[in-house]
């Protein structure tokens, strides 16, 4: 006997964007196990990844693809395609964990302020990208895709450069992988990340489409959607504070 197909409306039904944010502030997030899932789990790793901000390592070859601006990138240029794009099946993962009610529940947040995309394309066509979710002083990166070499870490290196001007203190990766490791990323323990958590709380200096705005106008451009200024974000990423 078959099972019944999952109700739409529960499948699609979003995680109330307050809940999210008290999981967040608390350290854990949410997953599912497939993309049709109903149900969602909440994840606490005993080792978190994060991207010191200061340590962010922009290798010689990335820093030149950033100056020639090959990629447009863009701030919420296209979140619904970023989300969409991340959430696809991928070589090493047949399923994905982000779920339809998954997907509902940050394009809310997304609505609500706290959920942002960083967009790369070429050529007109969207090649790369990540989201996450913004609160105090922390932006939790949740989901990166790459359709051209280097694409998803010129995403990452421009979303360094903007926590930096805005005055976030945390970039968590949740979990390490080799691609985040070559980036500066380093694993800490569960209780180690709640400190940092901890210390982020208070508003930032600016919110993060108004660093990237900054950036935006020292290229000459009137508009958060322009391309990218690729000197300006070397030189933030290159400099300590």
């Amino acid at each position: 006997m078959h099972a019944p197909p999952p109700d739409s409306a529960a499948v699609t039904a979003p995680i109330p964007t307050q809940l999210l944010l008290r999981a967040y502030r608390a350290g854990v997030f949410p997953m599912a196990d497939y993309r049709e899932d109903e149900e969602v789990y909440w994840v606490e790793p005993r080792e978190r990844a994060i991207i010191p901000l200061e340590g962010f390592h922009a290798s010689r070859s990335l820093r030149k693809l950033i100056r020639s601006e090959r990629f447009a990138v863009t701030l919420d240029g296209d979140f619904d395609a970023v989300i969409d794009a991340c959430a696809q099946p991928r070589e090493e993962h047949a399923e994905s964990w982000i779920s339809l009610r998954i997907e509902a529940s940050y394009r809310a947040l997304h609505r609500a302020g706290h959920a942002h995309s960083v967009e790369c394309r070429l050529d007109g066509e969207l090649v790369g990208g990540l989201y996450g979710v913004a609160f105090d002083r922390v932006f939790c990166g949740e989901s990166m895709f790459s359709r051209a070499d280097n694409a998803s870490k010129v995403a990452l290196a421009w979303l360094v450069a903007c926590m930096k001007a805005a005055g976030y203190r945390l970039l968590d990766c949740q979990f390490m992988t080799g691609h985040l490791a070559s980036l500066g990323a380093v694993a800490i323990p569960q209780a180690r990340y709640l400190e940092l958590l901890a210390a982020a709380r208070g508003k930032p200096g600016c919110s993060l489409p108004e660093a990237w705005q900054s950036f935006v106008q020292a290229s000459g451009a009137d508009c958060v959607s322009a391309p990218s200024p690729g000197n300006s974000i070397v030189q933030s990423l290159t400099q300590t504070s």
